[in-house]
């Protein structure tokens, strides 16, 4: 239906000229006007001049309560009710008219119009044919012959539409009743017919519109609620449809179908609820868990296991699952290649596998689908700075640990290479030299790796030993081995063994 707002403004210029052309026809007219009637009408007509809109129709309404059969109260009140966006209000006015003063031209030729908006054409030409029946102005009949022909010009119209429709030619349906519904803006069957058209070529969103349109218009219209919550549920807006099919039971709870859709929903839309709560409390397994019952629950409209594949997939990156987040990911990306979540995930994934090209590849593609993304271009800058870091100095390879290690890991590790490579276990002055090398490159990842600080930064792409990369700063293990005389590498944590160094 046409906003309040827009109907207002279209009649806006049109207003005075029906007051005024009013007031020549029929000012002076016998309709038993009593001094508070009149009164009534006097200041309702200025202040729907002046668009006041709500103050002018009390007044009608009281110039009618004060004389029922007053056609001209019921007139300006139809005039106002239009003004608001009100047809059905107005023309039950302008059929009182009618009722009242058969040969009011200018009420008939208004109801005609607003008939002929709703789609109603064989009212609205006996409208327009009783004009020419009750010696109209010249310009009233100009109107009425005008609309007459634009009525049977729309009713040959209608009927192509309804051919095309049923020989399945839902291109050219949509077509003809895009010429239709551009005069009968209120026919909420015609505006059906174009949804179902619109949802038989694939077009479900704009089938919304219609539809939604069409709820508005016809009272208690619960096949419309329940078309739009099925497609907003196959299109996988789940909070929408169950807002939808909420309507639909407010109108009729007995209402099986919508009923049976509302139980699906609501299951549904829990089950996603519960997942995305799991998820920001940090909980991936839990929200993995549920994802994969929501996969159950609906197995039959693809777009809720997509979804929940690309929130299992950032879990499971999240989690720090490197190579289940990496399959899933993928999965998702055969079937959405632009995925910007999915992208982020997995190149998240890649780092964690310490596959820096392949991070960085995904990361220019979503950013490529996503320019303004400050996460994507944060995540492309650390995943570059970690290419060129593992092109240098490496802590996490040198003691063969993955990224996502926990700091006993990183002390076991620390202490086999340790044993492995202390200079006391080698003989040549060559491989003493080598092993210092070595037992000191050890030393220095144990030591950035158990300090959450230094990791962190050594993750973000910073090497806190490079010299480089700090400003003024030197590298603290840029030692001699004499540094580490004495030095028990099974100090931290208790172990069994230490180490005494004899050099001659």
């Amino acid at each position: 239906m046409v906003c309040p707002a827009a109907s207002a403004g279209r009649l806006g210029s049109a207003l005075p000229f029906l007051l005024v052309l009013f007031d020549l026809q029929y000012q002076g007219a016998e309709c038993g006007i009593n001094a508070e009637v009149e009164k009534q009408l006097e200041m309702g007509k200025k202040l729907l001049a002046a668009g006041q809109l709500a103050d002018a129709l009390s007044h009608f309404h009281a110039a009618i309560e004060g004389d029922a059969d007053n056609y001209i109260a019921y007139y300006r009140r139809a005039t106002v009710y239009l003004a608001m966006g009100k047809s059905k209000a107005a023309i039950r006015d302008l059929s009182k008219v009618v009722e009242l003063k058969q040969d009011f031209t200018a009420a008939r030729l208004q109801r005609g119009h607003l008939l002929l908006k709703q789609g109603k054409f064989d009212e609205a030409e006996d409208d327009f044919k009783n004009v020419l029946k009750s010696n109209p102005s010249s310009n009233e009949e100009k109107e009425a012959q005008t609309q007459l022909t634009k009525s049977d010009e729309l009713q040959r119209l209608h009927s192509q539409a309804l051919s095309a429709y049923q020989r399945e030619d839902y291109v050219a349906a949509i077509s003809l009743l895009d010429e239709i519904l551009a005069v009968c803006v209120w026919d909420a069957e015609l505006r059906e017919l174009r949804a179902e058209c619109y949802i038989k070529e694939g077009e479900p969103s704009k089938a919304i519109s219609d539809l939604k349109a069409a709820a508005k218009l016809k009272n208690d219209n619960t096949e419309a609620f329940y078309k739009i919550s099925r497609i907003y549920y196959q299109l996988g807006d789940h909070e929408l449809s169950l807002s939808e099919v909420r309507e639909c039971l407010k109108l009729d709870q007995d209402h099986k179908q919508c009923f049976s859709l509302y139980k699906q929903v609501k299951k549904l839309n829990k089950q996603i609820e519960s997942a995305e709560e799991f998820i920001k409390e940090g909980r991936y397994e839990d929200a993995i868990n549920k994802y994969d019952s929501v996969m159950k629950t609906e197995p039959e409209v693809p777009v809720y296991t997509t979804r929940a594949k690309e929130r299992i997939c950032h879990c499971l990156s999240k989690n720090q699952q490197a190579t289940e987040a990496i399959k899933v990911c993928t999965e998702v990306l055969q079937l959405e290649p632009t995925n910007v979540n999915a992208l982020k995930d997995r190149a998240e994934a890649y780092l964690l596998e310490d596959l820096y090209e392949e991070a960085i590849k995904d990361y220019e593609t979503a950013q490529a689908n996503s320019e303004n993304d400050q996460q994507i271009r944060e995540g492309l800058e650390r995943a570059q700075r970690m290419l060129k870091q593992s092109q240098k100095r490496d802590y996490y390879k040198i003691l063969g640990v993955k990224r996502n290690a926990r700091k006993q890991e990183i002390i076991k590790a620390y202490r086999k290479l340790a044993s492995q490579w202390h200079p006391d276990n080698f003989q040549t002055e060559e491989e003493k030299k080598k092993a210092e090398k070595k037992f000191i490159d050890i030393a220095a990842a144990k030591e950035v790796l158990t300090d959450p600080e230094m990791r962190r930064k050594f993750d973000s792409g910073e090497d806190p030993l490079d010299a480089e990369s700090q400003q003024g700063g030197g590298n603290p293990f840029h030692r001699n081995w004499n540094t580490w005389q004495g030095f028990n590498p099974f100090g931290s944590g208790g172990g069994p063994f230490t180490f005494k160094f004899h050099f001659s």
